[in-house]
């Protein structure tokens, strides 16, 4: 399964898959979603639902997109959270990633369940400042993917109407 990070949902709905212009891809992920091929994390629902526009519309509907923590996942906690104090990252960085931040559960709870994170972040070992999640995922032996790795990969088709 795919696990999408809320960049890449934020992104499709701001620019190249808008409601108005792309609704097949929507539509796609509804479907792939039904035959558990995508979904999400509620902490990442919850991001969503801060804005005020269609996609947060979009969450409130699509609730069964994403998935609650489970103990599976709490697991991991401690784990992902020794390897980011392990790095030479700030303070600042480390508050904004450990606990109920959305990338860090998003990062354990994929790789309780053996799920590939689709973000739009790229690698940066060397970053101090912010945990990334391709170098998290790294650390936690996830693998990742961008969006349309996911939809080659899952065969997506998305014609003209």
């Amino acid at each position: 399964m795919y696990l999408v990070d809320a960049n890449v949902l934020i992104e499709a709905k701001n620019r190249y898959y808008a409601f108005d212009i792309a609704p097949g891809f929507w539509e796609w992920v509804h479907e792939a979603h039904q035959n558990g091929l995508v979904g999400s994390i509620e902490a990442v629902r919850n991001e969503l639902l801060r804005g005020d526009d269609d996609l947060a519309d979009w969450a409130r509907v699509h609730t069964t997109f994403f998935r609650p923590i489970d103990q599976a996942t709490a697991q991991h906690f401690a784990p992902l959270s020794q390897w980011a104090s392990s790095r030479n990252f700030t303070s600042a960085a480390l508050t904004g990633f450990t606990g109920d931040h959305a990338d860090f559960q998003l990062v354990a709870h994929a790789r309780a369940h053996g799920h590939t994170v689709v973000t739009h972040e790229r690698s940066s070992p060397h970053s101090r400042k912010r945990v990334l999640i391709p170098d998290a995922c790294m650390a936690m032996d996830v693998s990742t993917s961008d969006t349309f790795q996911m939809l080659r990969a899952t065969g997506a088709r998305l014609g003209l109407l």
